[in-house]
């Protein structure tokens, strides 16, 4: 039906003739951001959180207020994501009020009730994600996933609202706020939108402001937030000497300075205010213009790396490599546990005990988080995890023997039984359980720095909450102490946030971003024997013309500037025709001539809505009566942002056209 909307009038426009940036349409740094303040959502796999600054003090971060609740030895200025709705699937807690309310629940109304946890993950790993995409609840029951997200988007409002408020002096209105939501930098354009429509349905924002809202890529927040480190506050992994992969001085060396990073930390809980440098930090005064460095943020869900480069002394970035990582988070390492549990007890039994009784599979994760916290290598003693009373009540009734019994029975010697009640893990079995993540982190970042591109690497960050691991920093500091510096924040989980708010004070920062995928749209080309297939000529109006041509709008892992923009032009194919859907196509690779390639696949729609066509003297009808023969409709792509977005003008009227991208709805 719209095969003739894709004819073009104008020729196309080379990759070489994007348009640049003009220099005034961008905000520069320094310039006034135009809202009063900015709040930042770090929506994680397994904990999240908010903080926000205000516009006038931009130096004066403030972080969410202490939660409720929470769990001894464990900094609570982050939530667990975990959403509990009631039978009747309304909203009724979240975080630690969720996850404590459904551990107290009678173990036949639990079944009833819905709860949510680690449910970020399915939006990364849904390859044909829509607004009709589901969640699975512990208890089997399924909701709509963009109402999961609400709700916890809703919660983060109401809670961020309230603290604003409570620390300003004038009334805010709500347009005066600007939200950031981060999202790793690894999502597709879907998993963006997805955030997008749930923050529009939470009422963050309206989607007639979009600008309201800004998306945030995990990994580019924490570079930012990099820039303004001081030595004080970081943990080097370059000193710590080793030898054959170990500290000279035993692991002690090692421990102490994480133990006193951790010490600090909670020397500053008291004050919710975070001070940052007003330039950069001193450990960015070691950088100099064309120095490079990786950001990998190990998350609960997801590692994702990031190269940036420095463009200026005062530090705007370059992006060097498309983001790369996968699904390699700290979840890796509670699904391992879980597999051990299935070897020693049956997968059967593992099944039905979540079915049946799920607050108290609840409790075993939460029992082994606090565990999994505390192992570092070289630990002598082992790990002691208790299992709930209802899991050895339900196996022996299940089964008809003891859990110790299984114990004794299965091939697994590295877990041991206490007569506490306890499975006792010795440090063979840790190592067992984080050895395929960590593998996974170590053997990324090392195809990483291999890549030309990517050479003379000077500094690796490890941010997110897994790069709290002594586990995971050893094996880092193990394989890539002698390649670069190993630096991490002290207060590496709340390092994403605070790069968060930065970046919403000032979106300009990242200045080149790499293209992750090849974009473009299928057109008609004139037919030239010889190079095009036969199988893809057309004849229309006694011209031939070859179909399914790829028009490129950008490359896979080309530079892109913040505010450069591709053009393209369309002509709609009847006079009064009042919209244009137009299929985009994205492949991985750049060497694709045609949209059917292989690899090459319809990722979304460009969606214009066109006004009424105004009538023009002299125009087809008669003096003053007629609309023009052609309508020329410029469509204007910008590539350069965390987000592709696009903006339309009907040529003749220079009216504004209502145009939007839609990724989900494939």
């Amino acid at each position: 039906m719209w095969s003739s909307i894709l004819s073009r009038t104008l020729a196309p426009v080379k990759m070489a003739d994007m348009v640049q940036p003009d220099p005034n349409s961008l905000q520069m740094p320094g310039w006034p951001c135009p809202f009063s303040v900015v709040v930042a959502i770090d929506f994680g796999t397994t904990s999240s959180g908010y903080a926000f600054s205000f516009t006038q003090d931009s130096e004066a971060i403030h972080m969410m207020k202490r939660w409720e609740g929470g769990d001894p030895g464990v900094a609570n200025q982050k939530s667990p994501t975990c959403l509990l709705l009631t039978p009747d699937l309304r909203f009724h807690s979240f975080g630690f009020a969720a996850r404590d309310f459904y551990h107290d629940l009678d173990p036949e109304e639990a079944r009833h009730w819905l709860y949510f946890d680690k449910f970020k993950m399915k939006i990364h790993s849904t390859s044909d994600l829509t607004m009709e995409t589901e969640l699975e609840a512990v208890n089997g029951r399924r909701v709509r996933a963009i109402e999961v997200f609400a709700h916890a988007l809703r919660f983060f409002r109401e809670h961020a609202l309230k603290e604003v408020k409570d620390q300003s002096s004038s009334v805010l209105e709500g347009e005066e706020i600007r939200w950031v939501i981060t999202v790793p930098a690894v999502w597709r354009q879907p998993a963006k939108q997805f955030m997008r429509e749930a923050a529009y349905l939470a009422g963050l924002v309206s989607s007639d402001c979009p600008e309201q809202l800004l998306i945030a890529l995990e990994p580019e927040a924490a570079s930012i937030y990099c820039r303004k480190l001081r030595l004080h506050q970081v943990l080097d992994l370059s000193l710590q000497p080793i030898t054959n992969g170990l500290d000279l001085d035993g692991p002690r060396s090692f421990d102490s300075s994480f133990r006193q990073a951790r010490e600090q930390l909670r020397r500053s809980r008291h004050s919710r205010t975070f001070l940052v440098e007003s330039g950069t930090g001193e450990l960015w005064s070691e950088l100099q213009t064309g120095d490079k460095y990786i950001v990998a943020d190990c998350g609960g869900g997801t590692v994702d790396l990031t190269v940036h480069q420095i463009e200026q002394p005062q530090g705007t970035l370059k992006e060097l490599y498309k983001a790369s990582g996968g699904p390699y988070g700290a979840v890796g390492v509670d699904l391992a546990f879980e597999a051990m549990l299935c070897q020693i007890f049956g997968e059967d039994f593992i099944q039905s005990f979540k079915a049946k009784r799920p607050a108290a599979w609840v409790d075993l994760t939460i029992a082994f988080e606090a565990r999994k916290r505390t192992a570092a290598p070289g630990r002598a003693n082992a790990l002691n995890i208790s299992l709930p009373f209802s899991f050895i009540d339900y196996y022996k009734r299940h089964r008809g023997q003891s859990v110790e019994a299984a114990l004794r029975k299965s091939s697994m010697n590295i877990v041991k039984w206490s007569s506490q009640g306890m499975l006792r893990l010795t440090q063979e079995a840790m190592n067992e359980l984080f050895q395929p993540t960590i593998f996974n982190i170590v053997k990324h970042i090392e195809a990483l720095m291999a890549k030309p591109e990517v050479g003379g690497v000077r500094f690796l960050f490890l941010v997110g909450g897994f790069a709290e691991s002594p586990m995971l920093q050893k094996a880092v500091q193990k394989a890539l102490g002698r390649m670069c510096r190993i630096i991490i924040p002290h207060d590496v989980g709340l390092t994403i946030l605070k790069g968060a708010v930065l970046f919403g004070l000032d979106p300009t920062v990242v200045r080149v971003r790499r293209c992750p995928l090849t974009y473009g749209v299928g057109v008609l080309n004139r037919f030239i024997e010889g190079r095009h297939p036969r199988g893809k000529l057309l004849i229309k109006d006694g011209r031939e013309w070859c179909t399914d041509i790829l028009d490129r709008f950008v490359s896979v892992d080309q530079s892109v500037a913040l505010g450069e923009v591709v053009r393209r032009s369309y002509t709609p194919a009847r006079l009064g025709q009042r919209k244009i859907i137009i299929n985009i196509y994205c492949s991985a690779t750049d060497d694709v001539t045609y949209i059917s390639d292989p690899g090459v696949r319809k990722c979304g729609t460009i969606i214009l809505e066109l006004p009424e066509p105004l009538s023009l003297p002299g125009a087809v009808g008669g003096a003053g009566g007629g609309v023009p023969e052609r309508r020329e409709i410029r469509a204007t792509m910008q590539f350069g942002d965390t987000e592709i977005k696009v903006t339309a003008v009907d040529v003749m009227s220079n009216r504004t056209v209502r145009a939007s991208i839609d990724f989900l709805s494939n």
